[in-house]
Formats: structure tokens, C-alpha cells, sequence
């Protein structure tokens, strides 16, 4: 088994990264190209991707407009075991038509040396089905 590249506070560091729409890109220079990356549950953005671009199109790309200052993810906890690391974040925006947008998520990231390689990630489908229905229609009569 190989080992993370990043010690806890490195890890701490990577994954405060997204708690702005301003640093977030820093976070997803550490994800590979090439990341299988599964998005769990039973909503609209669940499934799995098999490239960076695959999936920022379908996740973050889709979700961030739907947001009035895009997306933050407060870091709640973190766990470095082996090549592994579980985050524990906290999504705290502010929907178009002003609803909180709080969605409890967990990362659980392979890493390979210092890149991300392959993600499951965990969150609340009510939520993101409850977001995406209310909020891309009224995008749409917006735009």
C-alpha cells in the first residue's frame, strides 16, 4: 500500500481549500485527470465519473450557478490512513431563491503520492434533488 503524500496538516490545508469558490481551484489541481471519482446516492448529479472534467462538469459546474456565491465546503473532520484520507465537510451557500443550501458530505479520497486518484463521495440526495428541481428552473427564467 502506498502513502498518502501529505501529513494530517497538509491534508487540513488541501481540503480548507474549499471553503471559498476563490481557492477551490487550488484543491482540484490535486485531483488527477484521470479520477474515477463516485458520486453516491439516488439524485440527478449520483454516478460515476471517470475524469476531472467529467466531473466538475456534472457536479460543480451544475450546482455553482444554482448558488448566490457559488459553493463552500467547510472541513469538519479528517482522517489519513495509508493512501487514504476521509474528509468530513460541511456545505454552507446560499441557494438563488434563498433557501440554506447545508448539506453534510464525506469524501473518502485514494490518493496516489500528493494526487487524488479515485473518490466516493457521500451526501444528502434530498437535498441536492430538492436544490437542482427549485433552482435550475428559476436559473432558467433568469437567463
Amino acid at each position: 500500500m502506498s502513502h498518502v503524500g501529505l501529513d494530517r496538516s497538509e491534508g487540513e490545508a488541501l481540503f480548507r481549500l474549499l471553503e471559498s469558490p476563490e481557492t477551490s481551484p487550488a484543491f482540484f489541481e490535486r485531483v488527477a485527470d484521470d479520477v474515477r471519482w463516485t458520486v453516491m446516492g439516488t439524485h440527478s448529479i449520483a454516478g460515476t465519473y471517470s475524469s476531472k472534467a467529467e466531473f466538475f462538469e456534472k457536479t460543480f459546474a451544475r450546482l455553482a450557478p444554482l448558488m448566490r456565491e457559488g459553493i463552500h465546503l467547510r472541513l469538519l473532520g479528517l482522517v489519513v490512513d495509508g493512501d487514504t484520507i476521509v474528509a468530513e465537510l460541511q456545505a454552507n451557500s446560499t441557494t438563488l431563491e434563498g433557501a440554506p443550501y447545508d448539506n453534510a458530505l464525506c469524501w473518502v479520497c485514494r490518493f496516489d503520492g500528493e494526487q487524488i486518484v479515485e473518490v466516493r463521495a457521500y451526501l444528502d440526495s434530498a437535498m441536492i434533488s430538492w436544490t437542482v428541481e427549485r433552482n435550475e428552473r428559476l436559473a432558467a427564467t433568469r437567463g
